[in-house]
C-alpha cells in the first residue's frame, strides 16, 4: 500500500494494490501494519456505508468534537466522489485550508480524514457508495457541521448551487468565522 500525503500532510491518500486475473480482483483495502509503518496508529471502532442514489449529492461538512472526535478512512466501492477536508484546529498554520481529492472505484484509492478536520464529499456519480471507518463511535451532541459553500473556505465543488442536492441539516451549518474553537490542536 503506497500512502501519500497531500498538501495539508496530515490529510493522506492510500492506494491500495490490486490484483487480478480472469477470475476478478483481489485487494488488501486495510492493512494495520502498514498504517503503522507510515507512522499512522489508530484504532478503528465502526464502519459506515451510505448510497448516494444522484449525482451532485452533497454530504458534510461534518465533525465530531472532543470527546468524540473521529479519524476517517473513506474509500469509495461504487461511483466516485469529491471528497473534502477542511482544517478546524485553531493553532494549524493550514486553519480554514482544505484539501479536495477524487476518490472513485476506478481510481482504488483512500483518504484519511484526521482528527480536527471537517469532513465531507459530493458524488460525481449516480448510485455512488462510500465505506468509511472511523476511530470513534457516533454521538448525537457532538455531531457538527460547516456550510459547504461558505465563501471563506475557497472549495471549487464541481457542480452549481442549484443542482447539489443536500440534506436540510447541510443547508444550515455555521460559517467558519461563527464556529467556536472545537479543536486546539
Amino acid at each position: 500500500m503506497e500512502i501519500i500525503s497531500k498538501e495539508i500532510p496530515e490529510v493522506k491518500i492510500l492506494q491500495a494494490k490490486k490484483h487480478g486475473d480472469h477470475r476478478g480482483f483481489f485487494s488488501e483495502t486495510y492493512n494495520v501494519k502498514a498504517l503503522e509503518a507510515a507512522g499512522i496508529k489508530l484504532k478503528f471502532v465502526q464502519d459506515n456505508h451510505s448510497l448516494s442514489g444522484i449525482k451532485g449529492t452533497l454530504r458534510g461538512l461534518h465533525f465530531q468534537t472532543p470527546p468524540f472526535a473521529q479519524d476517517k478512512l473513506v474509500r469509495v466501492i461504487k461511483g466516485s466522489i469529491l471528497d473534502v477536508a477542511v482544517d478546524l484546529r485553531k493553532n494549524s498554520p493550514t486553519y480554514g485550508k482544505h484539501v479536495a481529492e477524487i476518490i472513485s472505484a476506478e481510481k482504488w484509492n483512500q483518504i484519511l480524514v484526521p482528527v480536527g478536520f471537517a469532513h465531507g464529499f459530493v458524488t460525481l456519480e449516480s448510485d455512488t457508495e462510500v465505506i468509511y471507518k472511523v476511530t470513534n463511535f457516533y454521538s448525537p451532541e457532538n455531531d457538527k457541521g460547516l456550510l459547504w459553500e461558505d465563501p471563506a473556505l475557497k472549495i471549487d465543488w464541481p457542480f452549481k448551487r442549484e443542482e447539489i442536492i443536500l440534506s436540510e441539516k447541510d443547508k444550515t451549518q455555521p460559517l467558519l468565522a461563527d464556529l467556536p474553537v472545537y479543536f486546539n490542536i
